[in-house]
């Protein structure tokens, strides 16, 4: 596959033992040493059977033989293949070493298969860089004679890594290398030399790591290196208790991660994983421990040390990873192509003025501090300066020298968490911002979803788990359960115990499970317990309420059952729950103690949340210093304006402290800066509806808290917003989470170059996010909004006009009523790359619409968007909304209306619906996917006329076109099924 290229470390080779052998005693790599079962034959994967999109590239350096095989990339998933023929000379468990590039920044996954059989998922570690070769070495069954092993990106992998070649080792005796043996190590908690078992190099091998010694039996080496930086540690080991098994892996008493040993075929049958890790140059402790969360059980025989290799400085990188053009930019700069060289398709021009940024959003698989290459060019012959800010914190001032119209790049470095992260180049006071900017290299960060937000948790849909409960669903019906669940299904545990369970994919210390309870009588809420098991041990009982569910009546919907018509089923509890290795079954029950008549399950999301954060060493003065005090149940509103007016005036940020907070109004913001410790640590706690964060001007930033409310239904007039008002110029809201208020974000003009990223906004009562009048240059990103009362995102052109706002990579989940996503008027406004699904009532997945507002008066483009069982009745009206609608309501639509590269999926009426009978006078529909549709492919009640090309309709109920109202439909290439 194709990556940019940053700093290069060329990887040594770990060599297996059996090639050592042949080649001590042949001299020849390929030579079969007499009398050994180790075949010694390195294969080439540029020489093996390749399939599906498979194909040999030599872009990168570092590979062996002629090239190696990429093409394992996602447009490829469930067909690209790379298989090996293999001789073994005996029958049993043999060994296969797959050198391997992975510059992703995160553990990639490919299935190994042997004679047509899949044998496992195989994790293969991210390397420095795609120049960067590792070795991993996974044990397999081989007959005697002749096999197949193939390394296979199924549907299932994530695939993205380049394959360089396979050596493989056969079954049978294998010969041990040069490394430390386990017997002569540090042993300590049980930790035994024993000889029970054949097959062991050396002396003998460690056993104790039993049941009766975990949390304590622990092997350490001692480990020299030549170098500081990412070694490796061959482990040598065997596993006969027929499944995998864990240890955890330290490096100089620092835990690295959970390493996972596949079972071997017996006790006497041993097998090498390798694993990478951080060396310093000098001495090291290497330690394989059984800890309290690992199942242990395995013998080690020894390990092989790689020290890391020097770093040689690439040239600036031709190919980025993080495009400037495609960041978000407010303050003055814009995309420019004038100038040749760059990468991408632009750059960024503008940088002068203070406040002008370009945000990247940035994902990366652990917390660290990495390396970034900042590529750039300066128009004359003076150097510029710029500031880096990570996740808001100011890194450095950048001096980029003097280029005089050359592309060139500057390497820096700066702090990541682990998922996503903004990295800012701003200009300060002092800076002069006199560069262009093509984009930034980030060492080992990770892809971000290509569409969707990139999300920091694991979900598991309840009907996908293991239950003995039964399935409700699928079912689109208004106000039945199943529709508001995702996905159409829920388990529903109505029994004393029955339960609903997975295993975890990934290592988890966090939990958030939405579900549905009955509300009580008088509308109040019922409150309830449900147990959580982990692997069999009850863990914790989970507080659940019907309190901020269950409306009734008619629109706005009160909270009284005796107006039936009940809906809104749905809500969301989370809760810390201690580390929980991946592999652990987390199972949901209702226990004899879970009070509720039945537990409707949807799903459950899990993640690694971080600790709590401390206080940034300069710039913050704590809350607690200024007369806030957390967790003590009084009103902290008060003190909370007098303590943001304090900091904002000596020129600093207020740090809020872990705790929960009590609001009971508007804190206001005015050019402050508000940062908690974390959205699972900080919370600012609404009262009766009332309590929220508002925005009276200036340049503000607030990040890294939750804000719940405690509204129970929708009350316009006398409830707050989470977050509402004016935002000034370039103020950011990041790493927010939102539950339970009656808007997340409503923001108003003169707001301007507004960014909010990395938001949760759950269950609120009316829309997830509005930027309402006169918004200008804002963007709502890489943010989670589900289960809203109203639109989910809406870009509303109410008395002034939204213009240049996008909504963009964001995941929109069952909004309750009206729109996944929607732009009311303005100009200028984008939807993009967006992930919709499972609309409920009044409602399309996207909207383009002039139902409220006022008219456009300059073009919207909807682009990139995934949209799955969208659409929805609209009772008032007696009308079936399609999944993508094009909507001329109060006033015609003759700007521009693009709609472009959209998947439209399983639409629960028409997929595309254009309406209503007034002028739609400017439509351009390309390479848009329609498959399946409850109603027509595409229907249009509309006049005026659309250019369509590459649009394409499969499976739609009633038929591909439905046309009527005088609409001309101009027909370009590659339409097809209408």
């Amino acid at each position: 596959m194709s990556s940019s290229r940053g700093t290069r470390t060329r990887a040594a080779r770990l060599i297996s033992p059996l090639l050592l052998t042949a080649l001590a005693t042949t001299g020849l790599t390929g030579t079969l040493a007499t009398g050994s079962y180790a075949a010694a034959v390195t294969l080439e994967a540029e020489s093996a059977v390749l399939s599906g999109g498979a194909r040999v590239e030599s872009e990168h350096s570092g590979y062996t033989g002629s090239g190696y095989v990429g093409g394992l990339t996602d447009a490829n998933k469930g067909s690209a293949s790379v298989s090996f023929a293999v001789q073994s000379a005996a029958s049993g468990t043999g060994s296969v070493a797959i050198r391997y590039a992975n510059g992703t920044g995160s553990a990639q996954t490919l299935s190994l298969y042997v004679n047509g059989v899949k044998v496992r998922q195989v994790s293969l570690p991210a390397t420095a860089n795609w120049d960067t070769w590792a070795t991993r070495q996974e044990p397999v069954p081989l007959s005697a004679g002749a096999n197949t092993v193939a390394l296979t990106f199924t549907t299932a992998d994530s695939g993205n890594v380049n394959l360089d070649q396979l050596t493989p080792a056969d079954a049978g005796p294998t010969t041990p290398s040069a490394g430390l043996e386990a017997e002569s190590a540090v042993l300590s908690g049980g930790a035994r030399v024993e000889s029970e078992h054949s097959g062991y190099t050396g002396s003998g091998y460690v056993g104790g790591l039993t049941d009766a010694n975990k949390g304590s039996a622990s092997v350490s080496f001692a480990v020299q290196s030549a170098a500081s930086g990412t070694g490796s540690v061959a482990i040598r080991y065997a596993n006969g208790t027929g499944s995998a098994q864990t240890l955890s892996l330290y490096a100089n008493g620092v835990k690295i991660r959970q390493v996972s040993l596949p079972a071997t075929a017996n006790w006497s049958t041993w097998a090498v994983r390798e694993e990478p890790l951080p060396l310093v140059n000098g001495a090291n402790t290497v330690a394989l421990t059984f800890t309290t969360a690992d199942s242990g059980n395995v013998n080690l025989d020894g390990i092989t040390p790689t020290g890391p290799t020097t770093t040689p400085t690439d040239p600036p990188p031709a190919s980025l990873s993080h495009q400037a053009e495609t960041a978000f930019a407010s303050g003055g700069p814009a995309t420019a192509s004038a100038v040749a060289g760059f990468s991408g398709t632009g750059y960024l021009t503008g940088f002068t003025a203070t406040g002008a940024r370009a945000v990247f959003s940035v994902s990366a698989p652990t917390a660290a501090t990495r390396q970034v290459a900042v590529r750039y060019r300066t128009p004359g012959a003076n150097a510029a300066t710029i500031t880096l800010t990570a996740n808001g914190v100011p890194v450095r001032r950048l001096t980029l020298p003097a280029t005089s119209g050359a592309w060139a790049a500057v390497t820096t470095d700066a702090p990541l968490r682990a998922r996503l992260n903004t990295l800012t180049l701003r200009t300060e006071t002092g800076d002069n911002g006199d560069l262009q900017l093509d984009g930034i290299e980030v060492t080992g960060s990770a892809p971000n979803a290509a569409r969707g937000a990139s999300l920091p948790y694991t979900v598991y849909e309840a009907e996908a788990g293991a239950t003995n409960a039964s399935v409700t669903g699928p079912d689109r019906t208004y106000k039945t359960l199943a529709s508001e669940a995702s996905g159409r299904r829920a388990v529903v545990l109505d029994q004393t115990g029955e339960y609903v369970q997975f295993t975890l994919a990934k290592a988890a210390n966090a939990v958030t499970v939405r579900y549905s309870i009955p509300d009580n009588t008088a509308g109040t809420g019922n409150n309830a317990t449900l147990s959580l098991y982990a692997n069999g041990a009850h863990t914790k009982d989970l507080a659940l309420t019907s309190k901020y569910s269950w409306v009734y009546g008619a629109y706005p919907y009160g909270n009284d059952p005796s107006q039936g018509e009940a809906h809104r089923f749905f809500d969301e509890t989370r809760t810390l729950t201690g580390e929980f290795p991946a592999g652990t079954v987390l199972k949901f029950q209702k226990d004899a103690g879970d009070t509720a008549a039945s537990y409707a399950i949807d799903l459950v999301e899990t993640e690694t949340a971080p600790t709590a954060s401390t206080m940034p060493a300069t710039g913050f003065v704590s809350a607690t210093t200024l007369g806030v005090t957390a967790n003590d149940g009084s009103d902290d509103t008060a003190a909370l304006n007098g303590a943001l007016s304090t900091a904002t005036a000596q020129g600093k940020g207020l740090w809020l402290p872990a705790g929960t907070y009590d609001v009971s109004g508007s804190v206001n913001l005015t050019g402050a800066v508000l940062r908690g410790a974390g959205e699972w640590h900080t919370t600012l706690r609404g009262r009766n509806g009332k309590g929220g964060l508002f925005g009276r001007g200036g340049t503000s930033t607030v990040q890294d808290l939750a804000i719940t409310g405690e509204s129970d239904h929708r009350d316009d007039a006398n409830s707050d917003a989470a977050v509402e008002g004016d935002f000034g110029t370039g103020s950011t809201l990041q790493n927010l989470w939102i539950q339970h208020s009656k808007v997340g974000l409503w923001i108003d003009a003169p707001t301007r170059g507004l960014l909010a990223t990395g938001l949760r906004i759950r269950d609120t009562y009316a829309d997830g996010v509005n930027l309402h009048k006169g918004t200008t240059g804002s963007e709502v990103s890489q943010s989670s909004i589900r289960n809203t009362g109203d639109d989910a995102l809406a870009m509303w052109s109410e008395a002034q006009a939204v213009t240049d706002c996008v909504l963009r990579f964001n995941t929109v989940q069952l909004p309750l009523l009206a729109n996944g996503a929607a732009i009311y008027g303005g100009s200028g406004n984008r939807i993009e790359d967006n992930l919709v699904s499972d609309t409920v009532t009044g409602a399309a997945g996207i909207a383009v619409s002039t139902r409220f507002g006022i008219p456009f008066s300059g073009p919207a483009t909807v682009q990139r968007n995934t949209i799955d069982r969208a659409g929805g009745y609209e009772p008032n009206w007696a009308s079936k909304l399609g999944a993508l609608w094009v909507y001329a309501d109060t006033s015609e639509i003759t700007t521009p209306v693009l709609l472009q590269d959209n998947d439209i999926l399983d639409s629960t009426y028409s997929g595309l619906l254009v309406s209503w009978q007034k002028n739609v006078g400017n439509l351009t529909v390309n390479n848009t996917r329609i498959a399946k549709a409850g109603g027509y492919g595409i229907e249009i009640n509309a006049a005026g006329a659309g250019a369509f090309s590459g649009v394409t309709v499969t499976d739609a109920a009633s038929g591909g076109l439905s046309l009527a109202g005088g609409f001309t439909v101009n027909r370009g290439a590659g339409n097809s099924g209408w």
